[in-house]
């Protein structure tokens, strides 16, 4: 499968590029300036500068699948967080592209119960969710907790609604679970909610989630 990852210069795209440079699947990355694209190459993958508020047509094309993980880091929550990730899925539409998974957050279906500085980004998210269950797309919804740079354990919890007492995940983990999740059935069509656990990744998403 040849992967696109939007925001493969970010701290989680970095590590789905490398993941997906280990697997048998071809890595995509889009990166916005020329002067990224060697660090994609260094991780195995194929890099193309295309900017998520300008067109993607030519990043989408010749791709299967899509793994956004994309973010503004809060400095355009409307036009990169929402918008970019909408126009993606238009673009993914319209060149065939059959699979989507996206790196959403934590209660981006409830802004509300989070800290008053987090709740624009994360209706921007819920929004962009709510977009792409509602187009044509095989796709799935990956809702993280806290993410932390500790290394990763290739171990993790899911369901559809986790106990927010402890949440946290390792970004590697995170990323480990959006490729993972490109090939499992069982995660086509859902959303679910990641954290640290105990179960491996493969075998997390090989059954149906938890309510």
């Amino acid at each position: 499968m040849n992967v696109l990852v939007a925001g493969s210069h970010g701290q989680v795209g970095q590590h789905v590029t490398r993941i997906l440079a280990e697997s048998d699947h071809g890595s995509r990355g889009m990166v916005r300036v020329e002067s990224q694209a060697a660090d994609i190459e260094e991780l195995g993958g194929e890099p193309v500068v295309a900017d998520l508020t300008e067109d993607v047509s030519h990043a989408v094309e010749g791709v299967d699948a899509i793994v956004f993980a994309a973010g503004s880091g809060g400095e355009d929550v409307w036009g990169v967080d929402r918008d970019g990730a909408t126009a993606l899925v238009d673009a993914a539409e319209a060149h065939g592209v059959e699979r989507f998974v996206m790196l959403s957050s934590i209660n981006a279906d409830q802004p509300e119960n989070s800290p008053a500085e987090l709740r624009e980004y994360l209706r921007a998210k819920g929004e962009a969710d709510e977009y792409l269950r509602e187009s044509d797309l095989t796709y799935t919804i990956v809702r993280p907790g806290p993410l932390t740079n500790e290394g990763g354990t290739g171990r993790i919890r899911t369901g559809r609604s986790l106990d927010r007492s402890d949440v946290e995940i390792p970004r590697e983990d995170v990323a480990r679970t959006l490729v993972a999740a490109l090939g499992a059935a069982s995660t086509y069509g859902e959303t679910f909610e990641l954290a640290a656990g105990d179960e491996p990744v493969e075998d997390a998403l090989r059954e149906p989630l938890d309510g």
